[in-house]
């Protein structure tokens, strides 16, 4: 149930899991501290996972959540959770914000109610990606992702319908949007707490590569294009391509699993530079190591487009190959002669979270 007043407009926030606390969580956060008193709407939530923050809300979990080991098989269930969601009753609600990018924007709101999406990306393993994580997938659920994820590409684009606006998390995404649900979207980049991050005079050799070890993040050309330069490179956290890139890794890469806020800070600050090889939605973690005065190699697609300046706070390479990652290290080598740290810091605070807080009230203003 919704609280406050009659008086007050009544917010209902809909992400579509939580079960972690990464790029789109910190989202749901920001939101709650433009809409305090939000209600949340999920398919699973395990409070164990999710920040104080999010815990202190009153939060609501569909009935997948009560299946067997759904927080922890969570994508297992992905076909019952257009139904889950639109068990959720929103009628009490004026203002509806979803968090897109597992299913989320598919509840039912009143005729009435503004429902504003905040799209992180439309489902990658429904389109532009289905392909391969149906070959990654196990036996079983690759035999059944066909007909399933049919019907599920159609409820996914019926369903976008229900949107009164949408939001793009950068212009990559905005495109996605245009191309699948042929939808118009506003760009509002994701807040990121670039006050927190400070520059260091004690930097370092090594270059920084940091995100899932899984094959979309293409942490295999990192360690290609290190072990042939022979530079010193950390690549920090888990998943289930750290076994094979280990035993790849020559001696001058060190694996880190985790690091904690303070250490993470400390090694953006300290790196020589930060490496992105994955094509991402917007990518946090470059905009991170700015906020922190270092510059960025990253693969020049996605997200990175907008985040990373070309001649002023890093470089791109063209292709995800290693020889591409490996000429731009060197490339990078001649541009650290020139680099300004407290231009990239300057250019990192584009993305402070006040700059998200007025374009989403101004997006949700006349709802």
């Amino acid at each position: 149930m919704a609280r406050g007043g009659f008086s007050e407009r009544r917010v209902a926030i809909v992400h579509y899991w939580l079960v972690s606390m990464r790029g789109g969580e910190r989202v749901v956060e920001r939101l709650l501290h433009l809409f305090p008193n939000a209600d949340i709407f999920t398919n699973v939530y395990d409070p164990a996972k999710t920040s104080a923050t999010l815990n202190k809300a009153h939060i609501e979990a569909g009935f997948v959540n009560r299946l067997p080991f759904a927080k922890r098989l969570y994508q297992y269930y992905l076909p019952l959770m257009p139904m889950s969601l639109e068990g959720h009753d929103l009628s009490e609600y004026d203002l509806v914000i979803s968090s897109e990018s597992g299913p989320a924007k598919g509840v039912i709101t009143r005729p009435d109610a503004t429902h504003v999406c905040y799209c992180h990306s439309p489902m990658r393993y429904l389109w532009d990606q289905y392909h391969q994580y149906r070959s990654e997938a196990p036996a079983i659920a690759r035999g059944a992702m066909p007909l399933m994820y049919h019907q599920l590409r159609k409820w996914d684009v019926s369903s976008s319908a229900r949107v009164d606006k949408f939001a793009a998390n950068s212009r990559f995404i905005q495109q996605r949007i245009r191309k699948v649900w042929r939808r118009e979207s506003d760009v509002i980049h994701p807040p990121i707490e670039v006050d927190l991050f400070k520059p260091s005079e004690d930097v370092g050799p090594e270059y920084l590569w940091v995100g899932q070890m899984v094959p979309y993040k293409r942490p295999d050309l990192a360690v290609e294009a290190f072990n042939a330069n022979g530079r010193p490179l950390t690549m920090v956290g888990v998943g289930s391509m750290l076994k094979k890139l280990k035993a790849m890794a020559g001696p001058n890469i060190t694996f880190i699993d985790h690091l904690d806020f303070a250490s993470l800070r400390k090694a953006y600050a300290r790196c020589r530079a930060f490496v992105l090889t994955a094509e991402e939605d917007f990518g946090i973690t470059p905009v991170e190591c700015m906020a922190s005065g270092r510059p960025v190699i990253a693969f020049g697609r996605g997200g990175a487009l907008d985040s990373v300046k070309a001649g002023t706070t890093g470089i791109f390479f063209d292709e995800q190959t290693p020889e591409s990652l490996t000429e731009a290290v060197e490339q990078m080598e001649a541009f650290l002669a020139n680099f300004d740290p407290q231009a990239a810091i300057d250019h990192a605070m584009r993305f402070a979270p006040e700059h998200f807080d007025r374009k989403m009230l101004e997006l949700v203003g006349n709802g």
